[in-house]
């Protein structure tokens, strides 16, 4: 009996030893806490493994990841629909272990501030799909040579369990395709026409949040764009965020000059994996274009960059874009958009 104890507490003492030397710490969100629906994650990991940690992955619900990082560190938004949660945040090791946290959090249906989200776009109905093609790239449908077709409710591959397939193909090379969705004002999708025209003109910040899949991006995509459209009293406001896979950057578009000007600034993402991007933007008060951050997968970097806006005489709304490039062979490709939310005050 004695030595049966003895090997049981020589067990617990390397348990908890090991332990120690792993797990998860949360700083933010605070456990038990009410937030808005945009919620900031703030964690760090540490493992027992000689390795290191190898990433973290954030859970909202059970056996659904959004969100993952390589590393023993991270940091992200991530918006929720009004509701109670308990989110899972679990670290991987470099020796095929891993750990997890729970946090409980009740996200309020107005949070602490004025910003309101459209949940699951790329769900929604109303999309709209136009091909453009050089050297004018002017809107066009049909389009000879440039093919391109939308499907949604596809379960794989997914996060929220409908994902949402774009496809680009054709003979014309360099083609491109544009798919929008009219969110407020005229042919809203969202049931905000706003014929009072007294929402859109009150809105400054903007907040696009999408998860994106796609096998071989690299060398099948000419490029991918995020697009918000504002328009209201003859002014028009287009930022437009382009990810270029020959250069490996992003560029952003200049409403007033009509062309896109290039970053330093760089776009990498991952081919046959979910990417999550978050980029955040201003309509200023002197009413200039501000692009404030790009976030790919958990890094940040800072834009600061503005540019006029754009006459625009008898438009008027809030409109959300997603488009895929051809390359100069054209070749076919897909990619999967999944948890499509715009977030906007």
């Amino acid at each position: 009996m004695k030595k049966q104890v003895q090997i049981s507490t020589a067990i617990l003492v390397l348990f908890f030893a090991a332990s120690t030397f792993a797990g998860v710490s949360v700083s933010s969100p605070s456990n038990g806490s009410t937030v808005g629906s945009s919620v900031k994650f703030v964690a760090s990991a540490s493992t027992s493994c000689s390795k290191g940690v190898a990433s973290m992955g954030i859970y909202p619900e059970t056996n659904q990841l959004a969100y993952t990082v390589e590393g023993d560190k991270l940091d992200t938004s991530l918006n929720f629909n009004p509701g109670t949660y308990s989110v899972t945040i679990q670290e991987w090791d470099n020796c095929g272990g891993a750990s997890k946290t729970n946090v409980d959090i009740k996200v309020s249906s107005s949070g602490s501030s004025s910003a309101k989200t459209f949940y699951n776009i790329h769900k929604a109905s109303g999309w709209q799909g136009y091909g453009q093609q050089p050297p004018s790239y002017a809107d066009c449908n049909p389009c000879s040579g440039t093919t391109w077709s939308m499907k949604q409710g596809i379960t794989s591959p997914t996060l929220s369990g409908s994902s949402t397939q774009y496809k680009i193909g054709g003979t014309k090379p360099n083609s491109d395709v544009l798919w929008l969705n009219h969110l407020i004002g005229p042919f809203s999708s969202q049931g905000l026409p706003d014929t009072s025209k007294s929402i859109v003109p009150k809105l400054h910040n903007f907040t696009y949040d999408v998860y994106f899949w796609g096998a071989s991006l690299a060398s099948v995509a000419g490029a991918m764009e995020f697009d918000i459209n504002q328009y209201f009293s003859g002014m028009g406001f287009i930022w437009g965020l382009e990810c270029r896979m020959w250069s490996h950057q992003w560029a952003l578009w200049d409403s007033a000059g009509k062309k896109w000007t290039s970053t330093s600034l760089p776009c990498s993402p991952k081919s046959n994996a979910w990417n999550h991007l978050v980029y955040t933007v201003e309509r200023t008060s002197s009413n200039q274009l501000l692009y404030k951050t790009i976030t790919l997968n958990g890094v940040t970097q800072t834009v600061n960059k503005t540019f006029n806006h754009f006459s625009a005489s008898g438009w008027y709304g809030l409109v959300v874009n997603f488009q895929l490039d051809g390359n100069s062979s054209q070749t076919d490709y897909s990619v999967y958009a999944d948890k499509l939310n715009l977030t906007y005050e």
